[in-house]
């Protein structure tokens, strides 16, 4: 991606308006997002896939949001994505699930990692709607420690064969194209990164049922049997696929935080309304005290979670850029993943940890927000027809997924006391 490819709001100057052209963007995103609500709304409470998110998104490009324009994507930078996304949650959380899955943990590792010839073969499909991306690397018995994941490939003539199980695939009902990882057949130690063609991929796979929220995006069991993967389609070096992974996971949950963001506008915003109507004992909502600290409260989540969001963003464009230049000097460079590079090395470990921290952040205030929301609204709150129920669904999901919360405060914890320290 060139630099030319970005639009950039820059925060470092504390420059925090937007752009002509991010307003513009967002202002198309939020046309999309209204035009669908009545449909998500309903899909909701059906438990059922809203079918017109693709082709609507389709129309505007957010389907490559990020990704270079060479591919067929919009060419735009981290932050302005994000705020994309901030947007899209507050339709909720299942619909914004669908983007991170696609984009963030799909078609962004794919960029970053995958080849000319990888890229040149799969990104223009993913930006244009024929084909959606997810992530497989969750398993049964791996999930906060992906090291422990049992699928298992092995070389055989000009192939890769896989088996395995993996579980909770974003999109994975209708995905066309995941990465997924496996680990050296006979080796505890060596896991790869693939990406997987499911057109021709002779896999089995099921939808993931019986959920308490995300009840429009669908997740799913994908499960390999010696099945066939072209040696092309490893991604990346053997043995480097946990390192791609977690870059995944940086942008998977930078989108999460950003989500997050947009429930808490919904909640406050449905909060501020039905305060104003509802009145019990005499007078409305909105002037109890009691009401007015749980409002007050989800402001200042809101604003709190906006900076830690936006900071971590302007930092992982700083990889990002850095990243795209080392490719351009080296395009072998990015395959061998070359930790002896201080600068790489440090802005990657800055970004893991602020993204770790607005997610942490992010995802407990969210489910605080929607759960005082569901209290403001009382009964009415209690049911999935009202948009604050829905949040509160959602949003329990947001503290288990892209890394548990409970991982992730050790996580950052570890950081300032060091490895020696590592309690996971």
């Amino acid at each position: 991606m060139k630099e030319d490819d970005h639009h950039f709001s820059n925060l470092s100057q504390m420059k925090f308006d937007l752009s002509e052209d991010q307003k513009i963007l967002l202002k198309k995103i939020d046309g999309i997002c209204k035009l669908l609500r009545e449909e998500e709304e309903r899909c909701y409470l059906k438990g059922s896939l809203n079918e017109k998110v693709i082709p609507f998104f389709n129309k505007i490009g957010m389907l490559g949001c990020p990704i270079s324009k060479k591919y067929g994507g919009l060419g735009y930078d981290i932050l302005s994505y994000l705020l994309t996304l901030e947007r899209i949650g507050e339709e909720g959380s299942s619909m914004r699930t669908f983007f991170s899955c696609h984009t963030s943990i799909g078609q962004m590792i794919l960029q970053n990692w995958g080849n000319d010839e990888q890229k040149n073969k799969f990104l223009p499909n993913t930006t244009n709607g024929i084909d959606i991306m997810g992530f497989a690397l969750t398993e049964p018995n791996a999930g906060s420690d992906p090291s422990l994941i049992e699928t298992t490939f092995e070389e055989r003539g000009d192939q890769f064969i896989l088996s395995g199980k993996k579980h909770w695939v974003g999109n994975g009902t209708f995905a066309k194209t995941i990465t997924t990882y496996a680990k050296e057949k006979g080796s505890d130690k060596k896991i790869s990164a693939f990406i997987i063609d499911l057109n021709s991929a002779a896999v089995k796979i099921k939808e993931i049922k019986n959920k308490i929220g995300l009840l429009t995006v669908k997740n799913a069991i994908i499960e390999f049997n010696n099945c066939k993967i072209p040696k092309e389609n490893l991604l990346g070096l053997t043995g480097n696929g946990l390192s791609i992974a977690f870059s995944g996971l940086i942008d998977g949950r930078l989108s999460v935080a950003a989500g997050a963001i947009g429930v808490m506008k919904d909640c406050l915003s449905e909060t501020i309304r039905y305060s104003k109507i509802r009145s019990q004992h005499g007078t409305v909502l909105a002037k109890k005290q009691l009401v007015q600290q749980h409002i007050s409260k989800i402001i200042v989540a809101l604003e709190s979670t906006k900076w830690l969001v936006y900071k971590a963003a302007t930092v992982r464009q700083q990889l990002q850029i850095y990243l795209e230049t080392l490719k351009r000097e080296d395009n072998e460079w990015v395959f061998k993943i070359n930790r002896k590079n201080k600068k790489y090395s440090d802005l990657r470990n800055e970004c893991d940890r602020l993204s770790a921290i607005a997610k942490y952040y992010a995802t407990n205030a969210s489910v605080d927000v929607a759960n005082r929301s569901v209290q403001i609204f009382g009964s009415e709150g209690y049911k999935k027809t009202s948009r604050v129920a829905r949040h509160f669904l959602d949003s329990r999901a947001t503290t288990i997924y892209e890394g548990t919360n409970e991982v992730l405060e050790l996580k950052i914890a570890c950081e300032i006391l060091g490895s020696d320290y590592r309690a996971y």
